[in-house]
């Protein structure tokens, strides 16, 4: 069923000239961003080689580092909770609002809370959920989901989010000035911060070192959640431990580089413990909730475990040639973009969205722009031949979903046809008569809706050397 939705979203994005207009224009300006930021070749290359050891090197002692983690947080006054599933985790922020009786939650942006549906599960429980990244405001007004990591409205334009702004709030002019809509949601949350009990954030890097969770962002939003409310919850997926303080430099370089094209982001939070004794802000407590959602599984494949290197920068995204026409709601799950075929479906199952492995180019610009050199196209070709393969020794779940009978016997006939050369001649000279009069019926109309049809030779190449006199040299 999921995978008949790709194909649906796919064809109703594809017919929005406005939503590919939108897309064209944004990812233009992110790619001159990064193009600029990493001007120098050489050493840009350099930088993400560090990168991509630092982050190797953390998941080579995953399980270590992250109980040093631990260790380091609980000395410095952090609770920390687990989270197998994202059900678990749910409840766990639950459990902690629900303590302090809390009614409103004001949330920095994160893509792990997008994850656990946070904010639909806090909502039947009569728990508001109020983003404050200005893009993830603009789409909660609207109802809907990010379409991007980084910038979650990037599918409207100023037109558009004047629109919901003058609908959706109370009193809101229509503008589309940029500094009035910036002072409408100003305005707006800024009151929601200091009537909210709580605080919940991501992590974009958690130090095992120091026991340092690490949060970068433009808006001041994030500062905000995690320091105003008397309590601060921080939710990350367990891959985000990096080993030592020194590590952020580089990984923080590369990050900003490639999401936003800044050599560093306006605000970089490094938040140890909660409010200490003489100190005049900050919260009262600090929860860490670590969310593992299948990537111990992931990581259990020395192959599949250069997923979790990951940073969440989205230049993957701005660079690949299918989400730029698409867009990221037509993936119809959290993660889109390339980042999104290799991640979802491990954790999803291939059956569920292992459609997404296969709408992509192989291209390969996602694998030669990421600042930790992740081989998505590799790993993409891994998922593809999970997807038809039931070997044991495979990894992901679902795999051999994709085999059918129809599938077995045409590659059984193709397997006849060219171990038997007369009638393998027989069939090429009959797909040169009718072959371009074939109709587009069963598993045909399927493959044909997305491709152009396939043009047959009225001459195999076979024929053609031999009566061109063609000589074998």
């Amino acid at each position: 069923m999921a995978n008949e939705s790709f194909e649906k979203n796919v064809d109703r994005a594809l017919a929005d000239a406005q939503l590919r207009k939108n897309f064209a224009f944004a990812m233009g300006n992110f790619i001159l961003k990064r193009r600029a930021v990493f001007s120098d070749a050489e050493q840009t290359e350099r930088l993400r080689a560090l990168g991509q050891a630092i982050k190797q090197r953390a998941l080579s002692r995953l399980p270590e580092l992250l109980e040093q983690l631990e260790a380091a947080c609980t000395r410095n006054g952090i609770r920390v909770h687990w989270a197998e599933t994202t059900a678990i985790a749910n409840r766990i922020v639950l459990e902690i609002i629900e303590s302090h009786a809390a009614s409103r939650v004001v949330k920095g942006k994160s893509m792990v809370s997008e994850e656990m549906h946070l904010n639909a599960f806090l909502a039947k429980h009569g728990i508001e959920a109020v983003e404050t990244d200005l893009g993830e405001f603009i789409i909660q007004l609207n109802g809907e989901t990010p379409s991007h990591i980084i910038v979650p409205a990037i599918h409207k334009n100023k037109a558009q989010i004047a629109k919901i702004f003058h609908e959706k709030v109370a009193g809101a002019p229509y503008t589309e000035e940029v500094t009035e809509l910036n002072a409408i949601a100003r305005n707006t949350l800024r009151r929601k911060f200091y009537e909210a009990g709580i605080g919940l954030s991501g992590v974009n890097f958690a130090v095992a070192e120091t026991g340092t969770l690490c949060l970068v962002e433009n808006e001041g939003n994030g500062r905000m959640c995690t320091t105003v409310p008397p309590v601060h919850i921080a939710v990350m997926g367990l891959e985000k431990v990096v080993e030592r303080l020194e590590d952020l430099p580089p990984l923080l370089r590369l990050l900003t580089g490639s999401a936003t094209g800044q050599l560093v982001t306006t605000y970089v939070n490094l938040i140890t413990s909660p409010r200490r004794e003489g100190e005049k802000d900050g919260p009262q407590e600090v929860h860490l909730v670590i969310l593992d959602n299948g990537r111990s599984r992931i990581y259990q494949d020395p192959q599949l475990r250069q997923t979790l290197q990951c940073v969440r920068c989205g230049t993957c995204l701005n660079h690949c040639p299918v989400y730029t026409r698409i867009g990221g709601h037509a993936y119809g799950f959290v993660y889109p973009g390339p980042i999104g075929k290799i991640l979802t479906p491990q954790v999803e199952g291939l059956q569920r969205a292992g459609t997404l492995a296969f709408a992509s180019s192989l291209c390969g610009a996602c694998e030669e722009v990421c600042p930790v050199k992740i081989p998505i196209p590799a790993l993409l070709r891994r998922l593809r031949d999970e997807s038809y393969s039931s070997a044991p020794e495979g990894s992901v779940p679902g795999r051999g979903c994709k085999q059918n009978r129809t599938e077995r016997l045409a590659w059984k006939g193709w397997v006849f046809l060219n171990t038997h050369p007369r009638l393998n001649r027989l069939a090429t000279a009959l797909l040169g008569l009718v072959g371009d009069y074939l109709p587009p019926a069963g598993p045909l109309e399927r493959w044909m809706r997305h491709r152009s049809e396939p043009a047959f030779a009225a001459r195999s190449l076979h024929r053609r050397i031999r009566e061109e006199g063609i000589a074998d040299e």
